[in-house]
């Protein structure tokens, strides 16, 4: 079975290069792994390396709480940090606290062999859903302490169908699991994986972080005289044509954050919403905001965290497509959320719409009732509020766990 993994991986390294020729995403992909150990042979890796390892942006926002963590408690440690995806290295490959940001080399047994001896991290922490099984195999070999971190399972995964075997076997080079939920532990024990402790999600210590640290859009302070402001995060076309449709028959204001930035979608968002004086977040220094501007667009990274605190209301995209953005930066705020229908893999989800939080709609009929009915009830707004900052808070502090179960050596451990 190993042999059919490692064929995949260079059959999937094989598809993207095709790919690459008309797709940038995928060029960014193939290019940041060219002659990759020529391009790092010279660099120090002396000293005491932590090695964070996430898919995209989403998982590095999910990872960042624990690595500012690790580097707080050990400030002379160096920090290696490795994505998959363009979408987060073309971001994040400047982060300040990391002494090194690298595409992850393709997942062959000499690559994983070759960049753990470069590299020799003193641990590994892989984020959530990431498992790349020669990385696993040879940290293993060598020693070193690899941690799945916020990682969440269900029962349909592959690792516990009946063909599952060879990929649960992997799972037991992982050194610990910290799990977001108890019944992912479960999942693990019933396939006899043990070295397991559910210590919750590091996004609540993010996104408590952001408030705490909230610092604000000067830009958009106007808003605060606006009514009814509703804030659309991570937005997909399936959600702009329901936040269209609530534009047209409500009398709201709507920042829109869009997923896509990308010149195409910002012209077919420009065609799509032409009846309405639209301004864009990156002409505010020629067009400022007033208390008549119906519809802004987001066309740029890195404000959305603090975009959601200016909106009664928020909207965040994906539910209708792959899988739910991050709501968990909207409800620190204290805000309603509101999504699609896809969102049952995220927990934070299920848990919200349990307490009355979060709202799942599914067409533009119920998102058109339910912002009427959020707007027109001052009171469920006020409850909401609470109920969101008592839930981010009784779950923040997963970072210090984490950190305290690796350090007085609660669990297994090659420190």
């Amino acid at each position: 079975m190993r042999l059919f993994y490692n064929i995949f991986v260079l059959l999937y390294h094989f598809f993207v290069k095709m790919a690459s020729l008309k797709s940038q995403k995928a060029k960014w992909w193939i290019e940041g792994r060219k002659n990759f150990f020529k391009k790092t042979a010279s660099l120090d890796f002396r000293g005491d390396i932590y090695w964070f390892h996430c898919a995209s942006l989403g998982e590095f926002e999910q990872g960042r709480p624990l690595l500012e963590y690790v580097k707080n408690q050990s400030p002379g440690c160096k920090i290696l940090l490795t994505f998959f995806s363009p979408s987060g290295y073309q971001i994040r490959k400047n982060y300040l606290l990391a002494d090194f940001v690298f595409y992850l080399p393709d997942d062959t047994p000499a690559n994983a062999k070759r960049f753990l001896q470069m590299t020799h991290p003193k641990a590994i922490f892989f984020i959530k859903y990431e498992f790349w099984f020669n990385y696993m195999r040879v940290a293993a070999k060598m020693n070193i302490p690899f941690y799945s971190v916020s990682c969440i399972f269900r029962k349909n995964q592959f690792f516990f169908s009946v063909f599952g075997y060879w990929f649960r076997q992997q799972l037991r080079y992982i050194t610990h699991f910290f799990t977001q939920d108890e019944y992912s532990v479960k999942l693990l024990q019933s396939v006899d994986i043990h070295n397991v402790i559910k210590t919750g999600d590091t996004r609540f210590d993010r996104v408590a972080q952001l408030l705490s640290d909230f610092q604000p859009l000067p830009e958009f302070e106007i808003l605060k005289k606006c009514p009814h402001v509703v804030v659309a995060g991570s937005t997909w076309e399936e959600d702009e044509l329901l936040l269209f449709h609530l534009l047209k028959n409500t009398d709201i204001t709507l920042v829109m954050a869009p997923h896509n930035i990308d010149n195409q979608h910002i012209k077919n968002i420009k065609k799509q919403f032409s009846e309405f004086d639209t301004i864009f977040y990156s002409s505010l220094s020629k067009q400022p905001l007033t208390e008549q501007t119906r519809l802004i667009v987001v066309d740029s990274i890195g404000v959305l965290n603090r975009l959601y605190a200016y909106g009664s209301i928020t909207y965040v995209g994906g539910a209708f497509g792959k899988g739910l953005h991050n709501i968990l930066e909207a409800v620190v705020y204290g805000k309603p959320v509101i999504f699609g229908t896809h969102y049952r893999k995220f927990k934070e989800a299920t848990d919200l719409i349990r307490l009355g939080v979060a709202f799942s709609i599914k067409n533009k009929i119920e998102l058109q009732n339910i912002v009427n009915q959020l707007f027109n009830d001052l009171s469920q707004q006020k409850n909401i509020s609470q109920t969101a900052q008592n839930y981010i808070l009784q779950n923040t502090g997963v970072c210090q766990k984490i950190w305290e179960a690796i350090s007085i050596k609660k669990i297994k451990t090659f420190f």
